[in-house]
């Protein structure tokens, strides 16, 4: 069985579920499922889509691994992490409770990552999409308050929206990876 087909069917996954997912056609899946390699673009978005390396996909062994395959006792190698749709879902929903404590909405996620060994791209935009959210609130609430010099009530509502706007970034992205296993918000850069 080829490592792709593999992979694909332990996150439960049909041909066509991935294709659509990936942007790569069922009939390259097809091919690389009977024993191409994927390349390129192909690779890339197959990898970040199902949450692997791309060495994962790969079906030819590296020299390092045809080392290992005749060495009498294989060394334990430690088993690829799958991509947990509810372990994803739970660390993007964990930053909810602490909005209004910006430091934890970022860390809260980033112990779960680690804990659940969910290492995948999907998690690490998660965080990231938090710490830049971090970042930018501050920075937007006091330009607001120092170019507009707004009243209490202002001032409040400011911060009122700045965390809905975190509580719907979260809540949408929570969506799409039910949905797509995407984030529907997403950076073209990782902080982590």
């Amino acid at each position: 069985m080829s490592k792709l087909k593999s992979i694909r069917e332990k996150q439960n996954l049909t041909q066509e579920e991935l294709s659509e997912k990936s942007g790569i056609s069922v009939r390259t899946i097809q091919r690389i499922e009977a024993g191409a390699d994927p390349k390129g673009y192909t690779l890339r978005a197959l990898s970040e889509k199902l949450g692997v390396q791309e060495n994962e996909l790969l079906n030819k062994l590296s020299e390092e691994e045809n080392a290992e395959n005749e060495r009498p006792y294989p060394l334990q190698a430690e088993a690829p992490v799958l991509m947990n749709n509810s372990m994803i879902k739970l660390i993007n929903l964990s930053s909810i409770p602490f909005i209004v404590l910006p430091p934890l909405n970022v860390l809260v996620p980033l112990v779960l990552i680690f804990a659940t060994k969910q290492k995948s791209p999907l998690t690490r935009q998660i965080v990231t999409v938090q710490m830049m959210w971090t970042i930018l609130a501050p920075i937007i609430f006091l330009l607001v308050v120092i170019l507009t010099k707004p009243g209490n009530v202002v001032t409040l509502g400011i911060m009122v929206l700045l965390a809905l706007s975190n509580v719907w970034i979260v809540l949408s992205n929570a969506i799409n990876i039910d949905r797509k296993n995407e984030l529907y918000i997403k950076l073209n850069f990782n902080l982590i």
